[in-house]
């Protein structure tokens, strides 16, 4: 999997902790200037859309060089890049319908956690009011959720904590699931956890075959961009209620979906993949 071009990095729980730091550091660091901009021009930038973006984008790049310069080149001795190369484009045809017959699947099992009680009720109307406080102009929310969180998330589930633990020895069914358990607690509520690790699955599975992080990138996307429509044009980010069919439907288009090109992809599909 690995050759001389990528530094053979491991991601340990003191990895964990330099991201932590870095992400910690990235959004107090953006936070302290957006306090000074209030004092000394009496502008408040918190209220502005593309603050939020700004904290995050600092954050996340924050991390990821933190994680770079105190763990990948004191114990490799070279930068941490990537392989972002393109495949033939015959893969693509087999990884998005087998992630949209995943995302078919995921949102079945979640809509099966409930909303209402005397627990999941007000959990969930807390959820609901924090989603509606982070709600953007379209344009913000497309740039976030379809390109930014992608790019930096899949770069640091699938490129530093999946690949560092497969690195280090792990079996990569065993890291693709750590990966995406570690991604779905991240959202920090039951019904976006279920998706994220199921979804995160599918990122993992295509990164770990095809050793890009193009494809799980333009697969994180195309998963955002959905919902992000769904979102904007029906106020839910539901394909049954979009649809007007029900969610069992829904469950067993996904099921054929998935399974049918989960084989092609993985039992048929000849090419053999490697690192440039």
């Amino acid at each position: 999997m690995e050759n001389s071009s990528y530094p053979k990095f491991t991601f340990t729980w003191i990895g964990g902790l330099v991201l932590v730091a870095g992400l910690f550091i990235g959004t107090m660091a953006v936070t302290f200037f957006g306090s000074f901009w209030k004092i000394a021009f009496r502008e408040n930038l918190e209220l502005k859309d593309w603050f939020l973006m700004l904290t995050n984008a600092v954050g996340f790049l924050t991390a990821i060089a933190f994680f770079d310069f105190f763990i990948v080149r004191p114990s490799t001795g070279k930068k941490l890049n990537f392989n972002f190369s393109p495949t033939n484009f015959y893969t693509y045809i087999l990884i998005f319908p087998m992630m949209l017959g995943m995302m078919f699947i995921s949102e079945f099992i979640t809509s099966l956690i409930p909303v209402t009680g005397p627990f999941w009720g007000k959990y969930y109307e807390y959820f609901a009011q924090l989603m509606e406080q982070l709600t953007f102009e379209p344009v913000i929310m497309i740039i976030m959720t379809v390109i930014m969180a992608p790019i930096f998330e899949e770069i640091i589930f699938r490129g530093i904590i999946q690949k560092g633990l497969m690195n280090k020895g792990v079996d990569p069914k065993r890291a693709i699931f750590y990966a995406s358990v570690i991604f779905g607690l991240i959202h920090g509520n039951p019904w976006q956890f279920v998706g994220a690790v199921l979804l995160g699955g599918v990122l993992g599975l295509v990164y770990y075959k095809t050793k890009s992080l193009l494809l799980p990138m333009l697969l994180h996307g195309f998963n955002n961009l959905c919902s992000s429509m769904l979102v904007t044009y029906t106020k839910s980010e539901s394909f049954a209620d979009a649809l007007k069919i029900s969610e069992w439907v829904i469950l067993a288009v996904g099921i054929v979906l998935f399974s049918l090109f989960y084989y092609l992809f993985m039992k048929k599909n000849k090419v053999h993949y490697a690192e440039i």
